[in-house]
């Protein structure tokens, strides 16, 4: 008989726990997934991605937002835009990526449990179900990917109606504002800032830091910034909110500058914790931080060598794709199998209107750790592609090793972009270097055009530079 009931047990169904459990399955390993609701995804299919970016899309093409370059600033396709179109659209969607999840995991005989996971010991956990029932299961390896849930101060009195966090403006808002408040311009607080601006509302955000998205290359925050004011938005960075308070009207944020803002709601976007609260880690001889975070190796390894973590309960990145590759390795490191993977090329993408994707360093990166470099930018209006769309805002920027020519990073901003840095992306990991971009035929017109046009752009720089340093040599000598 064996040991424990499973070899593994997985905690969660988002992308880290779908893909650890499938990767162990097809290690042929007994598996088994514990999911606290009766739909599967968790957060990142439920309330979080998935939702988030349908909606997205459904706003761009409903306010006729893409094709305005092209028809004119008054081309809409739907003159009135409700909370229902907006909704219709995610349920469907929401409803297939439901299905397909839950036949993979079936098709690859992982067990599903339906229940709120709690550590009884380290090898021990105890499943309660909505009835109330529960039952105990043992496991060889554990891998928590319980995800994350949005932060809410407490100073905050979250209503669901006019002052509401992320997970409410998927699942709650019955109606789109006028004027809404954003605080916190994160990457969440950025996304959902820019489509209610699309819809045509009012939108101001606020943050106490005095950047946007300082993580990602400055020319491309400048020109997301440049985009949003374009619609309407407005800025209070290097402001603290001091108070939120719903009123008849909506809503009313004080900050510590003495400003006040009415608005008919408020988005406050502080950040997500990890969803450790009911996990009883204690008993596994786990804690986690102060955010809810469990602390992990390089191998997605506890400080309890069969129990792992990963996904949005580790921290950031916090991004699904991420989330997914975390869980694989974790699972074939759990089984002790060999596995390779690139985290220093993992891409980011940002679903803001436009997108923003990168992959590698960024120029302040790289000027920190003086690490000489030369860049290469390609602007959509210089394409035909870009033309055609009415795209006259979008780039794609190289970053370029002045030693060996490698690709040290790729940033894009604009339609598309979330796919594009996937091209530079593979350039990379494959070590590749700017001339074969210079010399590589690109379809045309195309959008991945952009590539060759940047990388000629970076070629001509480096060969200006080495021209001059020639000069100066032979002067030299």
């Amino acid at each position: 008989m064996p040991a424990y009931d499973y070899e593994l047990l997985v905690i969660g169904s988002g992308p880290a726990g779908q893909k650890a459990a499938i990767q162990a399955a097809k290690l042929r390993r007994r598996v088994a997934l514990v999911e606290q609701w009766s739909n599967v995804g968790g957060v990142c299919t439920n309330t979080g991605t998935i939702p988030s970016k349908t909606i997205r899309e459904v706003i761009l093409y409903l306010t006729g937002l893409r094709e305005r370059a092209i028809y004119g600033q008054d081309y809409r396709i739907k003159q009135e835009i409700s909370i229902e179109d907006l909704a219709r659209r995610t349920r469907q969607v929401v409803e297939r990526d439901r299905s397909v999840i839950r036949d993979q995991l079936v098709r690859n005989h992982v067990t599903l449990v339906e229940g709120t996971a709690r550590f009884v010991d380290p090898h021990r956990i105890a499943v309660v179900d909505r009835a109330g029932s529960a039952r105990e299961v043992t496991a060889e390896n554990v891998l928590v990917a319980t995800g994350s849930q949005p932060a809410r101060p407490p100073e905050i009195a979250f209503n669901g109606r006019t002052i509401l966090d992320s997970d409410d403006v998927v699942l709650r808002l019955d109606h789109i504002p006028s004027s809404l408040v954003v605080v916190g311009a994160g990457v969440i607080g950025i996304e959902f800032a820019s489509m209610f601006a699309a819809l045509g509302t009012k939108v101001t955000v606020v943050d106490a830091r005095r950047e946007l998205l300082d993580f990602c290359d400055h020319e491309v925050t400048e020109a997301l910034r440049y985009h949003l004011r374009d619609l309407a938005v407005t800025f209070r960075f290097g402001e603290t909110v001091t108070r939120v308070e719903a009123t008849g009207l909506g809503t009313l944020t004080s900050l510590a500058s003495g400003k006040q803002i009415p608005a008919g709601a408020v988005l406050y976007s502080a950040g997500r914790d990890g969803a450790t609260a009911s996990l009883a880690l204690e008993n596994a001889e786990l804690e986690a931080d102060e955010r809810g975070r469990i602390p992990v190796d390089d191998h997605y390894r506890t400080r309890v060598g069969h129990i792992y973590a990963a996904g949005d309960v580790i921290g950031f990145p916090s991004l699904a794709a991420t989330s997914s590759e975390q869980g694989r390795i974790a699972a074939c490191r759990a089984f002790g199998n060999d596995v390779r993977s690139m985290p220093e090329l993992l891409p980011f993408g940002i679903y803001s209107i436009p997108e923003i994707s990168y992959v590698g360093r960024t120029e302040r990166e790289l000027t920190e750790a003086a690490i000489p470099y030369e860049t290469g930018v390609a602007h959509y209006r210089e394409l035909a592609r870009g033309q055609i769309l009415g795209e006259t805002h979008g780039i794609v920027k190289l970053i370029v090793s002045t030693d060996d020519r490698t690709l040290l990073g790729v940033h894009a901003f604009g339609t598309g972009a979330t796919e594009l840095v996937h091209i530079g992306q593979a350039v990379m990991g494959l070590g590749g270097s700017v001339d074969y971009l210079v010399e590589t035929v690109f379809n045309y017109p195309t959008l991945a055009e952009a590539y060759k046009v940047a990388a000629l752009d970076a070629s001509n720089r480096l060969r200006a530079v080495a021209e001059h340093r020639a000069l100066l040599d032979r002067k030299a000598a």
